[in-house]
């Protein structure tokens, strides 16, 4: 028995290495790999359907958490010296929150959004997007892209799961956590399959469980955005999920209020 296994060892062992960062066709292929000072290199904004598609499997495979998105900003923040209040962590409601409400990330407010992630993404850059900007808060608003599948498979209890360990490691460092709610959606647009009303109540369910148990405060986005049926109210979202202006006037007041309330408290 113990002379199979050790050929089995060695077998696994003669296998030849692949890397698996490595796609036929890929325009990426010259980027540097392995621990390197410079991870991050420049490379055009893509033109074209076929661009994006490319440029969205150089992402799963070379930068999964994206965290060369902010690396430029986040060292120009650290070198500022300049006081952070709340980092905002999220996806593309947080990503688009800036562009409609410029107004509102100033003073040490800080957006970190990227479009299209999901919680396993926001975990792996909340150590450079979050903590390394040494916040007295952060704002963690997620799980839309989770419950639409964009990077996969998942269960209630992971998505919440890595919300959970976004907070642990936020209150490890010192660092108030303000949980947000995930906002309505009757569909998504790019994931029409899914039926995302209950999913959303339920992760929501758990999010008010979490605050409960981890003394958290929770931002409840959803119960100002949406209709008695779980969608989002006419006018708040250019596409059911997206916030208006309109819709990020309704959320800007809840936000400030909870800031308030997270980083008066002792």
């Amino acid at each position: 028995m113990i002379r199979g296994i050790a050929v089995a060892a060695l077998s696994l062992v003669a296998l030849p290495a692949t890397a698996q960062t490595n796609v036929p066709g890929d325009p990426y292929a010259g980027d540097p790999v392995g621990i390197v000072a410079a991870p991050c290199p420049t490379h055009p904004s893509p033109t074209d359907g076929a661009g994006w598609e490319t440029w969205k499997l150089h992402v799963l495979t070379r930068d999964f958490g994206q965290l060369c998105r902010y690396r430029a900003q986040n060292e120009q923040l650290k070198a500022s010296r300049a006081p952070v209040r709340v980092v905002f962590m999220g996806d593309s409601i947080t990503d688009n929150w800036i562009g409609a409400d410029a107004g509102l990330f100033t003073g040490g407010l800080v957006d970190r959004g990227i479009s299209g992630q999901t919680t396993p993404q926001m975990l792996v850059r909340f150590r450079e997007d979050v903590i390394a900007l040494k916040p007295r808060a952060v704002h963690i608003m997620a799980g839309t892209n989770d419950i639409a599948g964009n990077t996969g498979a998942s269960t209630m209890e992971i998505v919440q799961g890595n919300i959970a360990s976004m907070a642990d490691l936020a209150r490890a460092n010192g660092i108030k956590v303000i949980l947000a709610s995930t906002p309505p959606a009757a569909a998504f647009p790019w994931s029409k399959d899914k039926q995302p009303v209950p999913q959303i109540r339920a992760l929501n369910q758990l999010a008010e469980g979490l605050c409960g148990e981890e003394r958290l405060h929770l931002c409840r986005y959803y119960t100002a955005l949406a209709t008695a049926e779980g969608a989002m109210k006419p006018g708040l979202a250019s596409d059911g999920v997206h916030p208006t202006p309109a819709g990020y006037a309704v959320m800007r007041p809840l936000a400030l209020a909870a800031i308030r309330r997270t980083v008066a408290a002792k």
